[in-house]
């Protein structure tokens, strides 16, 4: 089995946009600005042995928000900027009640299950409550970006942490120790 870190995308690795205190996704390839210290920190979790899987919830395709092919170009350009092993996208919003949709485990057991991930030993990193209650939810460890987001917080256990910079030096020194 192997271990992986599980990354939201927006606001872990890539900016999001802030309006009224909500976080949105970037509107534009152009828009895609990658985090500083996000590609060292990836590159140091793969040199680790870790898989880097991006497990993003993108329901603005589903409401003709954003366009399907915005949103894999902007996964084509971070798998090919970043040391990324995998993307995995739901296109639904809450009311379609799929079973991916954070904060559903769905992306995660699907990529368990396609790459042999062991998820008790494995991390989610994410910005919402979405993201943790999801890694939670497979007994993964978990890291909260806390940005100070006007929405719901989310429920402890996790690590609070100011980016995926701090949360990878938390993984990679946790690893070192076992």
């Amino acid at each position: 089995m192997r271990r992986a870190v599980f990354l939201d995308r927006d606001g872990v690795l890539n900016a999001s946009v802030i309006r009224e205190g909500k976080s949105y996704p970037p509107d534009s390839l152009a828009a895609l600005v990658i985090l500083a210290g996000v590609e060292e920190a990836l590159s140091q979790l793969r040199a680790a042995g870790y898989l880097n899987v991006v497990v993003t919830n993108q329901p603005d395709v589903a409401t003709g928000k954003q366009r399907i092919e915005v949103v894999e170009a902007m996964h084509h350009r971070l798998l090919k900027e970043l040391p990324l092993d995998a993307v995995k996208v739901c296109y639904h919003t809450d009311e379609q009640k799929c079973d991916c949709r954070k904060p559903k485990p769905g992306m995660l057991l699907q990529a368990a299950k396609d790459y042999g991930i062991d998820l008790p030993g494995s991390f989610l990193v994410g910005d919402r409550w979405r993201d943790i209650a999801a890694g939670q939810a497979v007994g993964c460890s978990t890291f909260f970006v806390d940005y100070g987001y006007d929405e719901k917080r989310p429920e402890k256990p996790y690590v609070p942490v100011k980016s995926l910079s701090e949360a990878a030096a938390l993984i990679l020194s946790h690893s070192s120790s076992r």
